[in-house]
This record gives structure tokens, C-alpha cells and sequence, in this order.
């Protein structure tokens, strides 16, 4: 039997990269799932994959997921809430449009798909909540105040929600993925100067894969995680230990 065998679970942003890779694994460990995202299923669907083509900064589509998850397979037991975008610009160049489409899709979202799911989880008698933070959430970046605010906005709605909702026996924690080679990052992949940077200042020397933060992601829904809640989980080849300080050996 696989780690998720009988149990559903809700995925937004599903429809590449992380929340792609998330589905597979699920669906791969035995698990139901509904995976919402903006552009459709790129997926086949079978027997233990439903689809929701929806925009999560509207409440209605949070609540879409979550019916479908019932009446499809019967409840919810957990939720991974990754749906996000990016827009680059310093604090003077880019516009508030643009932090405000950030915010609604990395904030917003993300507390929208807590909340539809809250009831349905503590129906089951409890659950587990992933948020995809960012190492952009636990620092800061050239041009990028928008992600960079955002994505600590995800962090500390983590931890808020995992304090108000762990008397419902429902945890609440996030993954902070480092350079993962993603369709969001692309841009920057073929930047061969910027690529190499971040490459040279991450300990494992080399950019994550999208499968390697949905196994984190898996491990935070477990049962082998049954005691940790409020916590962000670096999935980042070591970029957060970095001061970026630089001392050549021996000096």
C-alpha cells in the first residue's frame, strides 16, 4: 500500500512544475486528488484524478476543490496550496497592478484554500495543510520586492493558522523550495550568468527538480510528519545556509 492509500488530497497551482509533480507522486502512492489550476489539466485523468480549471484568488474555485474532493471521492484528508507568479521590477519601477497580482495569487490564494478546506478536513477528524513558501520569503532579492514580500506573507499565515487550528487536530506547514527548474524560472534558466550564480551559492552545486520538493511536500502530509506543524522546511540544495559572505580556504 502507498503512503497516501485512501486518503484525498487537494493541489492548486497543479498544473506544472511542483504542483504537477505533487499529483504524480500522490496519485503514484495510492492517494485521490483534485488538482485545480488556471489553464486546465494538462494531466489525463483516471480514476484517482479529478480537475477543477479555476482562478484560487476567488473564493468560488476554493470551494469548487472542495466539493469535488467530497463528492468525488468522499472527503479531504490534506491540502497543497502552491499556486503563485512572479513579477520582477525594483520597489520604484514596478507597478502596484502588478504587486497586487502577486499578492492576491501568492497571499490570497493561499488563505482562500485554507479556509474552504478547514471544514472538510476537521470532518475527517483532522488533516495537513502545505503552503509553498520560498527562500525569497526568508530573504530578500534584487528586484523582486513583490515575491519576496508574498511569499513572507506565506510564511507567517503558516505559522498564524497552525497555531489557530491545531486544536482541530489539522497541521499547517510550508516548503521554502530554492532555484527549481520549473516553468516560472525559465526565463532565468536560459540567463546562463544568473543560472550559475545561484548555482555557485547553493551547497549541492546545482538547481532543484520540481520532484524533489513534492517528496518534501509528501513528507510534511505524512503520517511520519504527524507531530510538526508551523514549521517551513527549506528544500533549497543548501542556499539558506549561505551568508553569502565568501573567505577563500586557509585565510
Amino acid at each position: 500500500m502507498g503512503v497516501f492509500e485512501g486518503k484525498v488530497t487537494i493541489v492548486t497551482g497543479a498544473g506544472s512544475g511542483i504542483g504537477r509533480a505533487t499529483v504524480e507522486l500522490v496519485a503514484r502512492e495510492g492517494g485521490s486528488v483534485v488538482g485545480v489550476d488556471l489553464q486546465g489539466s494538462p494531466l489525463v485523468e483516471d480514476e484517482r484524478v479529478a480537475w477543477v480549471t479555476g482562478d484560487v484568488t476567488e473564493e468560488t474555485v476554493n470551494n469548487q476543490a472542495v466539493e469535488m474532493a467530497i463528492e468525488r471521492f468522499g472527503g479531504v484528508d490534506s491540502v497543497v496550496l502552491n499556486a503563485g507568479m512572479s513579477r520582477r521590477g525594483s520597489i520604484t519601477d514596478l507597478s502596484m497592478d502588478d504587486f497586487d497580482r502577486v499578492m492576491n495569487l501568492v497571499v490570497r490564494a493561499t488563505a482562500l484554500g485554507m479556509r474552504a478546506a478547514v471544514p472538510a478536513l476537521e470532518a475527517r477528524g483532522g488533516g495537513s495543510i502545505v503552503a509553498t513558501a520560498s527562500t525569497s520569503g526568508l530573504g530578500g532579492d534584487t528586484g523582486m520586492w513583490a515575491y519576496n514580500t508574498g511569499k513572507a506573507g506565506v510564511i507567517n499565515l503558516v505559522r498564524s493558522a497552525a497555531l489557530d487550528l491545531g486544536v482541530r487536530n489539522i497541521r499547517v506547514n510550508a516548503v521554502a523550495p530554492g532555484p527549481t527548474e520549473t516553468a516560472m524560472t525559465e526565463r532565468i534558466q536560459q540567463a546562463p550568468e544568473i543560472h550559475d550564480e545561484l548555482r555557485r551559492r547553493m551547497a549541492l552545486q546545482r538547481w532543484g527538480q520540481p520532484e524533489e520538493v513534492a517528496a518534501a511536500i509528501a513528507f510534511l502530509l505524512s503520517p511520519a510528519a504527524s507531530f510538526i506543524t508551523g514549521v517551513v522546511l527549506p528544500v533549497d540544495g543548501g542556499l539558506s545556509a549561505n551568508s553569502g559572505q565568501f573567505y577563500p580556504a586557509g585565510d
